[in-house]
């Protein structure tokens, strides 16, 4: 009897990047990052005609990685991206071990010296921004924060009474608190107040909830729709949230602000090639330039000075040096001064 029965369906294995999805969701690797890897994936895989990974080894890893730098000519960084995108694959996903891939194909990025702007070079770019994308940018110059850590600012993080900004999960980890200047103080005062209009009417449209990280939404279930959770700058619109289907209220996209500090560069006139980021090394540079100690400097950036990158060195060097440079200057100008005179 029991053989004419229906057999059991056998539940299909996931596929090889839903795989790789659950695996870094597991693991809370950032959205960002989750896209960035398994579009490199993608590429690897259809660069050697769709065969699956474990049929590859090393010289098919080797040849891809070749292809990016020569045929493709992209940058170290973005080389260095998509080996660890294969390396998450094979070690983390498939459980094999690669021979000699790793640091043997890792590119070296050379330090670049930063891009550093004047203080009237950093009011010509503000003088041509105009609402929030203009506050956005006082913050990057005012509090030194990174263009990310800017944009994911909630509500409950500005501290209007005493001043300070609370930096939560940044690059490295590493949370801090760092300065809101004072003459910023009322201007968002004043845009939080637009912002909690907008999310009243969120709340009365059925919405109003925003993206929480790790399990807050779990534990706190109504955290989400609190306005102190909600974030400085949100988004024109709403958007469905791509990891649970749920329309939200994002931030605002980081292409938006960095094409209107692109802009607002190109209309300042200014020969230098300045980015979001160039008004955080600004910030680093003035603050020097003002008398700040090193350390301070370090710990308002947020880095630990035993984790300091490279980059931060050349940069930090580069602050010193235009400082001490700056003082030569003085002291020279004095001196031919009173040379010109007594002549």
């Amino acid at each position: 009897m029991s053989s004419f029965l229906p057999a059991a369906p056998e539940q299909s294995k996931p596929k090889l990047l839903d795989r790789v999805r659950q695996l870094m969701r597991l693991r809370h690797y950032s959205l960002r990052t989750e896209e960035a890897y398994i579009g490199w994936i993608r590429r690897y895989i259809l660069f050697h005609g769709k065969r699956h990974p474990n049929e590859l080894d090393e010289q098919h890893v080797s040849q891809f990685l070749t292809s990016l730098a020569i045929n493709g000519r992209v940058a170290a960084a973005t080389q260095n991206q998509a080996l660890n995108a294969i390396l998450f694959l094979y070690k983390e996903v498939l459980q094999r071990q690669l021979g000699f891939v790793g640091n043997a194909l890792r590119v070296k990025r050379a330090p670049k010296v930063p891009v550093v702007l004047s203080p009237d070079e950093v009011r010509a770019v503000l003088s041509h921004l105009q609402g929030q994308y203009r506050l956005m940018a006082q913050l990057l110059y005012g509090s030194g924060l990174r263009l990310l850590e800017c944009l994911r600012l909630r509500v409950k993080d500005v501290d209007l009474h005493y001043l300070h900004i609370t930096v939560r999960d940044p690059k490295g980890g590493r949370e801090r608190k760092t300065m809101l200047p004072v003459s910023l103080a009322a201007p968002l005062r004043e845009h939080l107040n637009k912002v909690k209009v907008r999310h009243t009417q969120d709340l009365a449209d059925g919405c109003g909830s925003v993206y929480l990280p790790t399990a807050l939404e779990r534990k706190i279930p109504n955290a989400s729709r609190e306005w102190a959770w909600q974030y400085v700058f949100p988004a024109e619109r709403r958007s469905i949230d791509p990891r649970t289907g749920i329309e939200r209220r994002h931030h605002v996209n980081e292409k938006n602000l960095q094409n209107a500090v692109k802009a607002a560069v190109c209309k300042s006139g200014m020969p230098k090639r300045a980015s979001c980021h160039t008004l955080r090394h600004s910030f680093a540079t003035h603050l020097l330039e003002n008398g700040y100690d090193i350390r301070t400097v370090q710990e308002l950036l947020g880095h630990s000075p035993r984790e300091i990158t490279k980059r931060v060195k050349v940069l930090l060097r580069l602050c010193i040096a235009l400082v001490k440079r700056r003082s030569v200057l003085c002291w020279v100008d004095q001196r031919f001064a009173s040379a010109t005179a007594a002549a």
